[in-house]
């Protein structure tokens, strides 16, 4: 029998608790996702103020960011992976396949950089946020790598990025964020 997830720490809030702000974006991010409104909006929104900041620095990275959205949701894939944060791994990996990657990309995404079939692009990114993960830095050879195809803007976002869902994962993680529920279907008669 699979062991029961453990209770979240802090529960997500009704309108009462997180505001307008957070409620509304909370609904329409349900609506794209195909979930219920997102836990993690309705954790986060109980503190308004830093909820706000917090959403339009991550909305300037996902989805207005500079980085084609393909790539974007690869970086994103591959920090969930390695932080083992299902969390953010299954809300990107349905956002993902509207991004264009598809089941045999996401497998191969968990799999890392050095599968075949990457493009020299595709497996510089994925190569970075390993190092990034694991070593908190690039060394010279991975931004040598990372430069071949990005530009420097380019790589400022990567960099910021996947250190910004490397912090989502942590406060998922010690906050106990739930997973979003599926959206029900309704049947209608005919």
């Amino acid at each position: 029998m699979a062991e029961a997830p453990p209770a979240p720490r802090v529960a997500p809030g009704g309108l009462r608790e997180v505001g307008p702000l957070a409620w509304l974006v909370s609904r329409g991010a349900a609506l794209v996702a195909g979930t219920t409104p997102p836990n993690l909006f309705l954790t986060l929104g109980r503190r308004r103020k830093l909820f706000r900041g917090w959403l339009h620095f991550a909305a300037r990275l996902m989805p207005a960011g500079g980085l084609p959205r393909r790539e974007g949701e690869m970086v994103i894939l591959r920090v969930a992976h390695l932080r083992d944060c299902g969390y953010e791994f299954r809300h990107h990996a349905r956002l993902a396949r509207r991004a264009g990657i598809s089941a045999a990309d996401l497998e191969r995404i968990v799999a890392g950089p050095d599968d075949g079939g990457w493009t020299g692009r595709d497996r510089a990114i994925l190569a970075a946020v390993d190092r990034l993960q694991q070593h908190r830095d690039l060394d010279d050879a991975t931004w040598a790598s990372l430069r071949a195809h990005l530009t420097e803007p380019e790589c400022v976002e990567l960099c910021m990025l996947a250190g910004h869902y490397d912090m989502l994962a942590t406060v998922i993680a010690a906050l106990r964020i739930q997973p979003d529920r599926p959206r029900r279907r309704t049947v209608r008669p005919r």
